[in-house]
C-alpha cells in the first residue's frame, strides 16, 4: 500500500522470517558460530533460547541455509506432539516409508539403519526443533534416547532445540537431568541495543529498496524502541504500522505523531505507564467535549 509513496520496492518490516533481510547483529552472529562450531565438532545437543520475538525462528531458518551438503538436515516445525508421533516425523524427514502402524521397535530399527547408511556416506544427521518449549516432557526423553544412537566413534545425530524461556525451566526439572547433562553449548538471545536498533533499521530499509535519506525521525525511533523493548517482531509491527500512518497522513516520514499512533494501537507494544495513559485518554476526552460545546453553542448563536 505505501511502497510507491515512500519510494520501496518491498515491503521492509514483515513478519516473515525472511532471510533476505537477516541483519547481522553481534548476538545473532554469535548464536549462529556457536551452532556451527558445535555441530562441526559432533557434539550432541545444542540449545538457543529467548523470548517471544527475539528471531529465534529466523535464526533457525538461516542454519538451514548455511549447512553445507555434508550435513543432512531434519527439522521439525511444530514439535506440540507425543514421543510416537515424534519419532515418525523424524524417521518421514529422513525419507524412511512408513506404512501402517509399524511397532516402535522396528520404527526404530529404521532410523537407526539410515542413520548408519548416512554415517558411511559421510553425512552428518542434524534433527532441528524449533519451539521446543512445546514438547511434552515424553517427548523430549524420546529425543534423547535417539542422539544414543552411535557408533564406536562418533553419534549418529544431533540435535539442536529453539525455544522460549520456559524451554529452559522446563530443562530444569529433575526427570530432564539426563537431557540436560547432555546440552554441550547453549546461547540466550537477547533483545536489541538501542544502537542496534538503528543499524537493524537502516538494514531492512535498505534491503527494501529505500536510499532517499533518513525515513524515521530520531524522536520516533526512540519512541518506537522504547516501545518495542528491543524485541525485533515488535518492532517489525509497530514501524510497519508507523509507516502506514504517515502514508495515510500523506507525509514521508514518520515523527513521534505516527510513531505514537503506532504504538497505541498495538497490544503489548505501549509501555507507557498508567498515569501517562490515563493523561492520555483524559487529554482527547478533553479534546472531545470541547469540540462538541463549540458546536452546541455555535449552532445556538452564541459563538456567532
Amino acid at each position: 500500500m505505501y511502497l510507491e509513496h515512500f519510494k520501496l520496492t518491498k515491503q521492509p518490516f514483515s513478519l516473515t522470517p525472511n532471510t533476505d533481510f537477516y541483519c547481522e547483529l553481534p548476538a545473532y552472529r554469535e548464536a549462529l558460530n556457536v551452532l556451527k562450531l558445535s555441530l562441526e565438532q559432533g557434539e550432541g545437543f545444542v540449545k538457543i533460547s529467548g523470548e517471544v520475538g527475539t528471531g529465534k525462528t529466523l535464526l533457525c531458518r538461516l542454519l538451514l541455509n548455511t549447512l553445507d551438503d555434508s550435513f543432512v538436515s531434519t527439522y521439525i516445525p511444530n514439535p506440540d506432539q507425543d514421543g510416537d508421533s515424534l519419532r515418525r516425523s523424524f524417521a518421514h524427514e529422513l525419507g524412511i516409508q512408513i506404512k501402517g502402524d509399524v511397532p516402535q521397535h522396528q520404527l526404530l530399527d529404521a532410523i537407526n539403519n539410515r542413520l548408519l547408511e548416512l554415517h558411511r556416506a559421510g553425512k552428518k544427521t542434524v534433527l532441528i526443533i524449533d519451539e521446543a518449549q512445546a514438547l511434552p516432557d515424553e517427548s523430549l526423553e524420546a529425543v534423547r534416547l535417539l542422539t544414543n544412537l552411535e557408533t564406536e566413534e562418533k553419534k549418529l545425530l544431533q540435535v539442536v532445540l529453539f525455544g522460549q524461556p520456559e524451554l529452559d525451566a522446563k530443562l530444569d526439572q529433575r526427570s530432564l537431568r539426563q537431557l540436560k547433562q547432555r546440552i554441550t553449548f547453549s546461547y540466550q538471545l537477547k533483545p536489541m541495543s538501542r544502537s542496534e536498533f538503528d543499524i537493524y533499521l537502516f538494514h531492512r530499509l535498505a534491503r527494501a529498496g529505500h536510499t532517499y535519506g533518513a525515513l524515521f525521525t530520531t524522536r520516533a525511533k526512540r519512541k518506537l524502541y522504547r516501545a518495542s523493548k528491543g524485541l525485533p517482531r515488535i518492532l517489525n509491527i509497530l514501524c510497519h504500522k508507523a509507516l502506514l500512518v504517515s502514508y495515510g497522513r500523506g507525509i514521508v516520514k514518520v515523527d513521534t505523531k505516527s510513531a505514537s499512533r503506532a504504538i497505541a494501537d498495538t497490544e503489548g507494544g505501549y509501555t507507557a505507564t498508567s498515569h501517562n495513559k490515563a493523561k492520555f485518554v483524559l487529554f482527547w476526552l478533553g479534546a472531545i467535549t470541547l469540540t462538541a460545546a463549540c458546536a452546541f453553542f455555535w449552532k445556538f448563536g452564541v459563538l456567532q
